[in-house]
């Protein structure tokens, strides 16, 4: 079976909205505590799928279920990792938070978390591999849990209608939602990846034959 034909073999929209919520909620609660998994994409999938639903309100289910599944994701990393840094040895959870926050970047964090905290946190959830940076300098700031979650709520409602617009916007340019998945899956690789690419372009002209460094943070 093609990936269209798989598409278009999908169950009733109440069949869909009875299993793909729950999925969707352990998946991006997941992709939050584990950052491997690519959850912008499948929220940008989920309101592709949501905006060819004749259902009402389908869409704003799927931003609820994708703030509120990203919430308890970060606040149970965050709680792991203040484990950890009461620990004497540490844990495998704040260890896996320092091996993902570059210097420069977990650097840059606790200078704008002392300027504007909650700020920085919504921004660390839109901007690519800016989170985990951002919930280390929380941690090493030894900022309370509660103060993190005041922070942590508007940023994760941001992240969840941001790519649920990338989904929207998916599904809106193509009639059928195997081509919106597709096409939001793409802006979401784009959205996600451009920044990298660009930070590298930055610093392979800061490393020219003169040998400079490149300049600023």
């Amino acid at each position: 079976m093609t990936f269209q034909e798989a598409i278009r073999a999908l169950p009733p929209d109440s069949t869909q909205q009875a299993v793909g919520y729950p999925s969707l909620y352990l998946l991006v609660a997941l992709g939050a505590l584990v950052p491997v998994i690519p959850t912008g994409a499948i929220v940008s999938s989920a309101a592709v799928v949501a905006f060819h639903q004749s259902l009402p309100f389908a869409l704003l289910a799927v931003f609820l279920v994708s703030a509120i599944a990203a919430f308890t994701g970060d606040i149970a990393l965050y709680w792991l990792g203040r484990r950890g840094l009461g620990s004497r040895n540490g844990s495998r959870w704040l260890g896996v938070l320092r091996e993902r926050a570059a210097p420069e970047r977990l650097a840059q964090a606790q200078r704008g978390l002392e300027e504007r905290r909650v700020t920085v946190l919504v921004l660390s959830r839109l901007v690519p591999a800016g989170r985990i940076p951002v919930m280390l300098a929380c941690l090493l700031a030894r900022m309370p849990l509660r103060g993190f979650a005041r922070g942590d709520a508007p940023a994760c409602l941001a992240w969840a209608a941001t790519y649920g617009l990338i989904g929207i916007l998916g599904g809106s340019l193509f009639p059928e939602p195997w081509q919106g998945v597709v096409a939001a899956v793409a802006l979401t690789v784009l959205v996600s990846g451009a920044p990298a690419v660009w930070h590298r372009l930055r610093r392979g002209r800061g490393h020219g034959p003169s040998g400079g460094q490149e300049a600023g943070p």
